[in-house]
């Protein structure tokens, strides 16, 4: 039987819980999720765990913070001024914000301190830390990439 492997555009459901249980995110109900595997679309565990399936197997796999979301930065914490957001923003500890980084990329931001006019972001991933499980259900290969 045909295995996905690096270069392969497939198609699959999944379910992610963090360890206490609570499902963070899945496919079911919905659309599969098509991706190429290599081309770090998705967190490198998730890429991993796919290699070698076949069409109709399913899995568990837990991912670890280094494959998943990452370990806690303190450098993507940084403060701004508040005359630097938009005038219609009112900022709030817990909203999540958009900032382009010096790379032209839009990266989601959460407010976590406001202190007067200072106002504290942290870009790390809400799940960074966290050890992830995955039920994956292997679908199809879509396109098949090159050796």
């Amino acid at each position: 039987m045909t295995q996905a492997k690096n270069g392969d555009t497939v198609k699959v459901h999944y379910t992610g819980r963090i360890d206490t249980g609570v499902i963070f995110d899945t496919s079911e109900g919905a659309d599969p999720l098509q991706f190429k595997i290599g081309e770090g679309t998705l967190i490198q565990g998730f890429e991993e765990a796919v290699v070698g399936m076949s069409p109709g197997e399913s899995k568990t796999v837990r991912i670890p913070p280094e494959k998943g979301y990452g370990l806690y930065r303190e450098d993507k914490v940084f403060t701004m001024d508040r005359k630097d957001l938009p005038e219609d923003i009112v900022p709030a500890e817990g909203m999540t914000l958009e900032v382009c980084a010096s790379n032209g990329i839009n990266v989601p931001v959460q407010i976590t301190d406001i202190d007067g006019d200072t106002i504290t972001l942290d870009a790390n991933h809400p799940l960074c830390e966290q050890t992830l499980t995955f039920d994956i259900k292997f679908l199809e290969i879509v396109e098949s990439g090159k050796l």
